[in-house]
């Protein structure tokens, strides 16, 4: 999440009753660690993260211990970095619902068909020639290209599953990113796409998506991919162009798939996988290893008759 204009640190830190540490900077904007880029303001809150994000890319830094600041960084103290950022990120990005189905302040192609049930909130963009059905809600800071077409009861830019774990609650952290969706892409009902905590999720040109299909929070996806129903993706996830992801696959966080890969049902990656391959299983790996390792498990029984 960008600012309209550059912000000095000492201001953030009024803002939260913080204390600037080193140089006075002027940051251009807020982000999530694994979204960030040079200019932001990005939070950490526990010493094993503390070397992760001083050496990170990011500009300015809330923290809760009292260090050094790398070269050219600033450091924000306060007691609480998570509640700290929170605030700060609902004060430059609120929460806004319309009064009506189709907020006004919406931006709307031409040829569109938008079922009257549908939920359109300010800050929408939609472009040419695109069907949204009944009981669709699009929520603030989503962009749709052209030909978009989106069915029954779908979500598009809800709250990422970003939480504190408190004693007796869990802190939300505020969505204040955006969805980006790419022209010709298709996504079925039922499905639910969170908007980035402070960037974008994207879902590239061409690609379909079948029905109950989940996508977290700031997912990068790519184009003319193909996911089947009841796929779940979780947040900070990077696809690449032409990935085939069938029916169940589930897809942890913070791990990149590459161009062209195949992922068959049920199957679940542990890590980042290469492209142009095909894979199956929990953990994932190349389908036909995995296959043979199956083969070879249902042969033990008979193996150990044989050592009797």
């Amino acid at each position: 999440m960008k600012f309209k204009s550059p912000t000095l640190a000492s201001n953030l830190a009024s803002m939260i009753n913080g204390k600037v540490i080193g140089q006075d900077i002027a940051l251009e904007g807020m982000n999530e660690i694994h979204r960030v880029t040079p200019g932001d303001l990005i939070f950490v809150d526990h010493p094993k993260y503390y070397y992760k994000a001083l050496e990170s890319e990011a500009t300015g830094i809330l923290i809760n211990e009292n260090v050094d600041p790398p070269e050219g960084k600033v450091l924000i103290l306060c007691e609480e970095p998570f509640t700290a950022f929170n605030r700060l990120l609902y004060f430059f990005e609120p929460f806004e619902l319309s009064a009506g189905n189709i907020s006004p302040e919406a931006n709307i192609g031409k040829d569109c068909n938008i079922h009257p049930t549908a939920y359109i909130a300010p800050g929408v963009t939609i472009g040419d020639n695109c069907i949204v059905h009944p009981n669709v809600c699009i929520y603030s800071n989503t962009r749709l290209g052209n030909n978009v077409v989106i069915q029954a009861n779908t979500v598009i830019g809800s709250n990422g599953f970003y939480y504190k774990k408190r004693e007796n609650l869990h802190e939300r952290l505020h969505s204040a990113g955006s969805v980006i969706i790419g022209d010709h892409v298709e996504i079925g009902a039922l499905c639910s796409i969170d908007k980035g905590v402070t960037s974008p999720t994207s879902i590239g040109q061409g690609t379909v998506i079948d029905n109950q299909v989940h996508i977290g929070h700031d997912t990068l996806i790519g184009s003319m991919c193909l996911f089947a129903a009841q796929v779940g993706i979780a947040g900070c996830v990077t696809i690449g162009n032409n990935v085939t992801l069938w029916g169940q696959v589930g897809v942890p966080s913070d791990i990149t798939i590459g161009d062209r890969a195949v992922l068959l049902g049920q199957s679940a990656p542990s890590k980042s996988l290469e492209g142009g391959k095909t894979y199956f299983g929990s953990p994932a790996g190349e389908a036909r290893l995995k296959m043979r390792e199956l083969m070879l498990i249902k042969k033990i029984p008979e193996i150990i008759e044989k050592l009797k």
